[in-house]
C-alpha cells in the first residue's frame, strides 16, 4: 500500500493543479501538489525501510491487467525490489525538496498552477519507469519523462530559445527511443515475452542465440545489449546524443534540478542497472559502455572550463557524471553506478538549486563573468553550495568521495582495456571537475563586484522556502555517501540487493576492489585538490593567467566554450542536408509534380475550352462553311486510305 501509494500519490497532484488550477488558484495547486509528494515522499521512504531493515519480502504490487493481444498479456504492475524501492525513495525525496524550493523561486510566474502540475507528472513518469516490472510499462515511463521534460523545458513558450531547446531535447531522445524500442522487439523475439522476472530466469537457455545485423551474425545478447544502451545514452546524454542537455537550461531552474539530479537523465543509468543479468552476458556490448562513459565523463569535464553562465557549468557536470556512471556500469560494478546516481542526486540537486538561488539574488542574470563578491550577501547560499562543490569534487568526507573514488577503483580494478581507458578518462576528469567547480565558486561569489550599481543594491538571500530545501539537501550532500557505502556496496552487498543485480559467476569487481594498489585510492583525492590549487592561483592569486591563456591559445578556447562544436556540425551534416532534401521534395516533387501535373492539366483544359469557345460565334454561315470544310476532310480521307 505504501508503495503504490508512493507511485500514485504525485499523479493525483498533478491531475488536481493541471484541472483545477485555474479555478483553485495557484496557491491551492501548490499546496495541494507539495502536500501529495510529501505523502509520497514518506511512503517511498517507509516502504524502503520496510524492505531493508524490517524485513519484508520483495515482490510486485499488482493492479490490474493492461495489454492481451491472443498469448500477449502484460499486467500493470510495481516491482517491488531493492532497487526499484531505494530509487523510488530517492526521486519521491529529491522531487519534494524541488517542489517546495519552486515556490519561492516561480512566486512571480503568472500560471504556477501549470508548472506544479507539469512537475509533479514528471515525478510520476519516473516512478513508474523505477517501478516498471516488464519492458512495455518502463518503455511508458520512458516516453512519459520525455513528454514532461518537454513540456518543462518549453515552460516559458513566449521565449523562442526555450521552444527551440524543447524540440531539441524531444527530437534527439526520439532517436535513442528507437533503438530503445528495437531492443524491446528483440528482447521479446528471443524471449517471448519482456516480463523482467522470466527474462531473467531464462538468461542461461539463450546464451547461444545470435541475430544477423548488417549482414553479420553477432550473439544475441551483444545487439540487445547495445541497443538498449544507445537508448539509454538519449536520456543520460551520453557523447553523441548529448546536445540536448545543455540547452535544457531554457526551463526554469527547478526543472533543470529535477532533469539533473532525480529523473529523465537517471533513466539510463537505471536500465543498464535493470538489466544488469542480461548485460553481464555481453562483454563486448559492456566494453561500449565503459568506452562512451569514459569519453562523456572527460569530454563534458573540459567544456565545463570554459563556460560562463552558471548553469551551463553545473549542466556539464551532469553529462561527466553521468559518464561515470557508465563506467561503472559498463565494468560490471552496477552498485557502484547506482550508489553514484544516489549521491550524486543529492549534491546535484543542491547544486542547480544553489545557483537558482544565486540567480534570484541576481535578478535573473546568470553570466558568472557579471557576479562576484557575493559571498557576504548571500552567505546560507555560499556555504550550501561549497558543500555541493566539495561533494562534486570528491573531497573527504562528502558524499562524491565514496560513491566516485568506487567508480574509479571498479575501473581499475576489471584489469580490461576498455576499464583501464575509463579508469584514466576518469581521473582526468576529476582534476577537471574540482578545477571548474571552483572556478565557479571564485567567479561567483568572491573578488570585486563586476554587476551593475543597481543590481547589486538589489541581491538579497533567498527566503526561507528556498533555503531550508537547500539546506536539507546539504545534509544528503555530506552524509549520503558515508551511510549508503557499506549497504550498497560494502561485502554484503547482496544481502541489499538480493536478486535486483544479478551478476554472471565471472564478475568477481567488487571483490577485486579490496586487493588494489595504495595509489589507486589516493589518486582521485589528490588531483582533486590540485584542481582546487590550480582554480585558485587562476582565478583568486593571480586572474591575469586566465586572460592571457585565453590571448595565446585562443582556438583552444573558442573549441571549448563553443562545446566542440557538436551543434555546429550536426547542423552541417544533419539538420541542413535535411532541410535541402525536405525543400527540394517540396519544390519539386510537390509542387511541380504532384501539384504540377493536375494543375498543368487542368490549365491546358481550360486555356483550350477558352480557344474553341471563340468558334461559337451565333453565325449560320460560319457553322456551315465549317461543317463544309468537315466534309471536304472526311471524302479526302476516304479517297487517300480507301
Amino acid at each position: 500500500m505504501l508503495y503504490a501509494v508512493a507511485v500514485f500519490a504525485p499523479l493525483l497532484g498533478s491531475l488536481v493543479a493541471g484541472l483545477f488550477g485555474r479555478a483553485i488558484g495557484d496557491r491551492a495547486a501548490q499546496a495541494v501538489t507539495i502536500l501529495l509528494m510529501i505523502l509520497a515522499a514518506m511512503c517511498g521512504v517507509g516502504a524502503w525501510v520496510d524492505l531493508t531493515f524490517n524485513g519484508v519480502d520483495p515482490g510486485t504490487v499488482s493492479l490490474g491487467s493492461w495489454v492481451e493481444v491472443g498469448d500477449f498479456r502484460v499486467d500493470w504492475a510495481l516491482r517491488y525490489d531493492a532497487l526499484s524501492a531505494v530509487m523510488v525513495a530517492m526521486v519521491t525525496t529529491v522531487a519534494t525538496l524541488i517542489h517546495i524550493y519552486s515556490v519561492g523561486y516561480m512566486s512571480h510566474e503568472k500560471t504556477c498552477w501549470r508548472f506544479f502540475s507539469y512537475l509533479s507528472l514528471f515525478t510520476f513518469a519516473m516512478l513508474m519507469l523505477v517501478t516498471a516490472d516488464n519492458l512495455l510499462q518502463l518503455f511508458f515511463g520512458w516516453e512519459g519523462v520525455g513528454l514532461a521534460s518537454y513540456l518543462l523545458i518549453g515552460y516559458w513558450y513566449d521565449r523562442p530559445s526555450a521552444c527551440a531547446a524543447a524540440m531539441k531535447a524531444f527530437i534527439v531522445n526520439r532517436v535513442g527511443d528507437l533503438f530503445f524500442a528495437t531492443g524491446i522487439a528483440l528482447v521479446f523475439f528471443l524471449f517471448g515475452t519482456i516480463d523482467f522476472t522470466a527474462i531473467f530466469e531464462a538468461i542461461g537457455a539463450h546464451q547461444d542465440a545470435t541475430y544477423t545485423v548488417l549482414g553479420g551474425t553477432y550473439r544475441a545478447y551483444e545487439v540487445i545489449g547495445v541497443l538498449l544502451f544507445l537508448g539509454a545514452m538519449g536520456k543520460s546524454a551520453q557523447l553523441g546524443l548529448h546536445v540536448w542537455l545543455p540547452d535544457a537550461m531554457e526551463g526554469p531552474t527547478p526543472v533543470s534540478a529535477l532533469i539533473h539530479a532525480a529523473t529523465m537523465v537517471t533513466a539510463g543509468v537505471f536500465l543498464m542497472a535493470r538489466m544488469s543479468p542480461l548485460l553481464d552476458y555481453a562483454p563486448y556490448a559492456l566494453a561500449f559502455v565503459t568506452i562512451i562513459g569514459g569519453s562523456t565523463a572527460l569530454f563534458a569535464a573540459t567544456i565545463g572550463c570554459a563556460q560562463y553562465d552558471i548553469k551551463r557549468v553545473i549542466a556539464y557536470s551532469t553529462c561527466s557524471q553521468l559518464g561515470y556512471m557508465f563506467v561503472a556500469a559498463g565494468v560490471g560494478a552496477y552498485q557502484v553506478s547506482v550508489f553514484h546516481l544516489l549521491t550524486h542526486a543529492f549534491f546535484k540537486a543542491l547544486l542547480f538549486l544553489s545557483a537558482g538561488s544565486v540567480i534570484h539574488a541576481m535578478s535573473g542574470e546568470q553570466d558568472m563573468r557579471k557576479m562576484g563578491g557575493l559571498w557576504k550577501k548571500i552567505p546560507i547560499t555560499y556555504t550550501v553550495m561549497w558543500i555541493g562543490s566539495l561533494a562534486l569534487g570528491g573531497i573527504f568526507p562528502f558524499a562524491g568521495y565514496y560513491s566516485k573514488d568506487a567508480i574509479l577503483e571498479a575501473a581499475y580494478a576489471a584489469h580490461s582495456g576498455p576499464a583501464l581507458y575509463g579508469f584514466w578518462c576518469g581521473l582526468i576528469a576529476a582534476a577537471l571537475t574540482a578545477f571548474y567547480s571552483w572556478r565557479l565558486l571564485i567567479m561567483t561569489f568572491h573578488g570585486k563586484p563586476r554587476m551593475d550599481a543597481h543590481t547589486e543594491e538589489h541581491v538579497h538571500e533567498s527566503p526561507p522556502v528556498m533555503t531550508v530545501p537547500l539546506i536539507l539537501l546539504s545534509i544528503g550532500a555530506v552524509f549520503a555517501g558515508m551511510l549508503l557505502k557499506h549497504m550498497l556496496i560494502g561485502e554484503n552487498w547482496e544481502v541489499f540487493w538480493g536478486e535486483s543485480i544479478q551478476l554472471a559467476p565471472t564478475n568477481h569487481v567488487l571483490e577485486e576492489m579490496e586487493h588494489l594498489p595504495g595509489w589507486v585510492g589516493l589518486a582521485p583525492s589528490i588531483v582533486g585538490i590540485a584542481g582546487i590549487i590550480v582554480a585558485y592561483i587562476f582565478y583568486m592569486f593571480v586572474p591575469s593567467i586566465p586572460e592571457r591563456l585565453v590571448a595565446n591559445f585562443g582556438g583552444i578556447h573558442r573549441f571549448l566554450l563553443n562545446k566542440w562544436y557538436f551543434d555546429e556540425l550536426y547542423d552541417a551534416i544533419i539538420v541542413k542536408p535535411l532541410i535541402a532534401l525536405a525543400r527540394g521534395l517540396w519544390q519539386v516533387g510537390d509542387a511541380t509534380l504532384i501539384d504540377g501535373v493536375p494543375n498543368g492539366l487542368a490549365s491546358l483544359t481550360s486555356d483550350g475550352s477558352a480557344q474553341v469557345v471563340k468558334v461559337q460565334t451565333g453565325s449560320i454561315a460560319t457553322y456551315a462553311f465549317a461543317m463544309l470544310i468537315g466534309v471536304v476532310l472526311l471524302v479526302t480521307i476516304y479517297l487517300v486510305f480507301r
